[in-house]
């Protein structure tokens, strides 16, 4: 899109025709609408690589026209609103400013965007969303309302929020936000009794599977997963760079040196009870982190360990594990999203099941989801779910 038309001075009028009504009686001109909705697309494409920055979009107009867009792409890196007035220059002056969440007003690992926002001389502010970090929360909406710019929030609040629940969660509960991804059969089965599983999905569902792995700021499982499968669980995409934090939750102590995962590129931590520095050195040495957790029923402290997750920064954790760390899990109310892959195979009564949960005698002790998503994957279906 070209931005180099010459412009009038001066922010665009409100026509009353051209309105639709919202919640608590504002009125958004249409447009706004469009250029929000622009912004929200852009914001998308820092799904991969703003970890663990939120996902934000930003479109500049004036007159009616962009003069400027941009979205966060890497944490470190200019945000969305800064690459915004970059590709806008002197025209940002009078200009309203569409962005996915609240501009950021303190220093972190960027200047505030709020002070680049008044530099250039935006006249008006529409916000998608106030900025759940406690270091913003409104604050930098009320800098630019102070300094004289017309400010609005709430315009597509809701499909704002969805570009970034982890990071929402972490900042507001103090953990992340947690998708447990399972594949079965038709008959609810994960696997042989052997443990044989490979593969119960086609491949387009595997590379379906790819993609929330490179959403996600961390990639977790169990030992009993490690020992049965040596998985790499990896990135194996090409249009993404960062490869998230492979975790392992392993209590005794039993991952192999060898292990896939501790031999790819990114980082490995492993949560275990084990403090023997003797036991811990040869897994040191294989370039893993070593972290001690406290036992409970769960064996590790799950609770425990999300919140340290989240103390790392992390927004999304990924799951792929077995029934007993999927059962915990569950148990323990930590699971924010189901993602469940069917494919249209039996395996029979001696297979395993999904979840290792206790006996339930009433039906009232059963636990309820919600379908969020029912989609086709290749040949396969796939489901999202919460509890």
């Amino acid at each position: 899109m070209s931005f180099d038309r010459p412009l009038p001075p001066g922010p665009p009028p409100r026509r009353p025709a051209d309105t639709m009504a919202t919640g608590e009686g504002t009125q958004w001109l249409s447009d706004d609408y469009r250029h929000m909705a622009r912004a929200l697309m852009l914001a998308r494409r820092g799904l991969y690589g703003a970890d663990p920055n939120p996902r934000v979009g930003c479109v500049l107009v004036r007159e009616g026209h962009i003069i400027g867009e941009g979205w966060h792409e890497r944490a470190g890196e200019s945000h969305a609103e800064i690459n915004a007035l970059e590709a806008a220059g002197d025209r940002a002056r009078g200009a309203t400013a569409y962005v996915t969440l609240e501009p950021c007003c303190h220093h972190g690992r960027t200047p505030p965007c709020t002070d680049a926002l008044l530099n250039a001389g935006v006249a008006r502010m529409v916000a998608a969303m106030p900025d759940p970090n406690p270091q913003v929360a409104g604050r930098g909406l009320t800098q630019l309302r102070e300094a004289g710019v017309t400010v609005e929030c709430g315009l597509l609040e809701t499909e704002a929020r969805a570009l970034n629940p982890g990071f929402i969660q972490r900042m507001t509960e103090g953990r992340p936000f947690v998708r447990l991804k399972l594949a079965m059969s038709l008959d609810g089965r994960t696997a042989l009794a052997s443990g044989e599983s490979q593969w119960l999905t086609n491949e387009a569902a595997r590379q379906d599977v790819q993609r929330f792995r490179a959403r996600s700021s961390a990639i977790l499982t169990g030992i009993g997963t490690v020992l049965a499968d040596d998985p790499g669980l990896n990135v194996r995409l090409p249009e993404t760079s960062r490869q998230p934090l492979r975790v392992i939750l392993d209590t005794a102590l039993r991952t192999p040196p060898a292990a896939r995962m501790l031999q790819l590129p990114g980082s490995a931590l492993i949560f275990t009870a084990t403090a023997d520095a003797t036991a811990q050195a040869p897994l040191r040495a294989a370039g893993a982190e070593i972290a001690v957790m406290p036992r409970c029923k769960w064996e590790l402290d799950l609770p425990v360990i999300m919140a340290e997750l989240a103390r790392r920064e992390c927004n999304e954790v990924h799951v792929e594990c077995g029934p007993t760390l999927a059962g915990a899990l569950l148990q323990a109310k930590l699971v924010d999203e189901l993602v469940v892959y069917i494919a249209p195979l039996l395996l029979g009564d001696k297979a395993r099941g999904l979840f290792q949960l206790p006996e339930l005698t009433r039906m009232n002790e059963r636990i309820e989801l919600e379908i969020l998503e029912v989609r086709a994957v290749g040949r396969d279906w796939r489901l999202r779910l919460k509890l």
